[in-house]
């Protein structure tokens, strides 16, 4: 498979809050902040999910990134992880409650919650302000969104406007793998830190909806089932075999 173009930081940015939540997708965005941003900083959110493994996934994570390369260690500074359990029991889905994960009645995955990623976006831009960082990285996604409204550029833009706005100074929200599809965020993956970061994503981080950790696959561990499992596999697939 190609490889990818590869997108150039602002040349003012002060430092860049990656919205880490220990999965692939974000693996990926926090290993693009530091080969990009000279300050980086993660964030967390425990929402009330029903399973704690990803949370769990994140602090191992963020170490196994941090020693890959001298210059990612020195570039990695705090980690916070904020507790907005309540929210999630305002934003009931299937990813806060014991719910089958189907096509519900609004046309909308069971899994979504409602304004997570606004919900994130606000809380993280108010830590960034605190600590001086000005990009907030993301991993939404257009190509692979899953039927979330939240995850789509337009929403984006949208939000980067008005936090711009109400924080009085400018916030970008850098999204790398907004229009990349799970294959190809594989390969970005390989671009930006070889096998060895491809085999910290595959054995660290976790994205089963189920918080399974105890079936590995190629790909790495999850339930094999779960919508979550069958992209990430499907974009396993597709990569190894290009």
């Amino acid at each position: 498979m190609a490889s990818l173009p590869i997108k150039a930081a602002p040349g003012d940015a002060k430092g860049a809050l990656v919205l880490f939540s220990g999965g692939q997708d974000s693996a990926v965005c926090l290993a693009h902040a530091l080969a990009h941003y000279p300050r980086v900083e993660t964030i967390g959110f425990d929402y009330g999910q029903r399973h704690r493994v990803e949370l769990e996934a994140r602090v191992q994570l963020r170490q196994s990134m941090s020693a890959l390369k001298p210059e990612w260690g020195a570039i990695l500074g705090d980690d916070v992880l904020v507790d907005i359990s309540g929210y999630g029991q305002l934003a009931e889905s299937a990813l806060t409650r014991e719910r089958a994960i189907e096509m519900g009645q609004s046309g909308l995955p069971t899994s979504f919650v409602p304004g997570r990623n606004l919900v994130f976006l606000v809380m993280a831009a108010a830590h960034a302000w605190r600590r001086g960082l000005d990009v907030l990285v993301g991993g939404m996604c257009q190509t692979d969104y899953s039927g979330y409204p939240d995850c789509r550029e337009e929403t984006l833009l949208a939000q980067e406007r008005a936090l711009s706005l109400g924080l009085d100074m400018p916030v970008s929200i850098d999204t790398p793998l907004m229009f990349l599809t799970k294959a190809q965020t594989w390969v970005l993956a390989d671009q930006l830190g070889g096998q060895a970061l491809v085999d910290v994503i595959v054995e660290d981080s976790h994205t089963c909806y189920l918080g399974d950790r105890q079936h590995r696959h190629d790909w790495g561990y999850g339930c094999g089932t779960c919508p979550a499992c069958e992209l990430r596999a499907a974009g396993w697939k597709e990569w190894a075999a290009a």
